[in-house]
């Protein structure tokens, strides 16, 4: 009987041995293989178009790369970089390199950027006139109120020809920086999204791509005077500083120039987003 029971025992061992062996066996095959990583997630904040939808494409392409990338569409562009500063989103992507200079040296931040992505040509709008020819003396004109796209939106009318800007003022040029104003134009700096709305009233306004884009706008068919399409002022990919070499940020600058995102351009916006690379 002891007898039985020691063979017995020694037979449960040897199972119970050979159980492990088959289950070590099965977690090495469910083991992740060395190509496999873990996702890495990476919050982008951005304005709606062409931004976020930009973003969209390059998400699949990031995919590939193990990297699950979160957008956070925000409506007014000012909150993006405070949140960026405040760490509730990895990156952004929304402004050119003016705003986040002008930005950094007015909120005692240092906000990078990494890569250039597009360029989106400022125009004049109006339902009112269909050529500039046509502004009365002392039209009203609509400006976007933030410091470089209102200076931005007053080079764009010393180019159409219907202002003169003092000499030196540049990018942070305001209405008082106008030298000569021959028709005698009221120039009104009012938040940048209003503007389209404010065709309505206003005799012609200057208007970013983006937000004419939004309300329904064709940059090419429906402005009357057009930026250039060289423009300076091309959109980038912006984080804090010591994210610049972060590996998924690489890859996201990199999926943002890829031909993915070039072809996308030319074929959605037709010219009224141009790639900057």
């Amino acid at each position: 009987m002891k007898k039985r029971s020691l063979v017995l025992v020694t037979c449960l061992m040897f199972l119970m041995v050979a159980l492990a062996g088959c289950g070590g066996g099965q977690d090495a095959s469910k083991a992740p293989a060395d190509g496999d990583k873990e996702m890495v997630k990476l919050k982008v904040g951005a304005t709606a178009k062409p931004h976020a939808e930009i973003l969209e494409v390059v998400k699949p392409i990031l995919a590939e790369e193990n990297i699950d990338l979160e957008i956070e569409v925000f409506t007014d562009y000012v909150q993006l970089n405070p949140a960026l500063n405040e760490k509730q989103i990895d990156a952004n992507f929304f402004q050119h390199i003016a705003y986040l200079d002008d930005y950094n040296k007015n909120n005692n931040s240092n906000l990078v950027w990494t890569v250039k992505v597009h360029a989106e040509p400022m125009g004049v709008y109006s339902k009112k006139i269909k050529d500039l020819d046509e502004l009365k003396d002392g039209a009203e004109i609509g400006i976007p109120n933030d410091a470089t796209n209102g200076g931005r939106a007053l080079q764009v009318l010393e180019a159409a020809g219907l202002i003169k800007l003092k000499e030196g003022a540049g990018v942070t040029a305001t209405p008082a920086d106008i030298a000569e104003n021959p028709k005698k134009l009221k120039v009104t700096m009012m938040d940048a999204a209003m503007l389209p709305r404010s065709l309505e009233d206003m005799d012609a306004c200057v208007i970013n791509s983006n937000y004419a884009i939004e309300a329904k706008l064709n940059p090419i068919k429906d402005s009357i005077f057009m930026e250039a399409k060289d423009s300076p002022y091309a959109n980038v990919l912006v984080v804090r500083p010591e994210d610049k070499d972060n590996e998924a940020i690489k890859k996201l600058g990199a999926a943002l120039q890829s031909p993915e995102v070039k072809k996308f351009l030319q074929n959605k916006y037709q010219g009224a987003c141009v790639p900057a690379f």
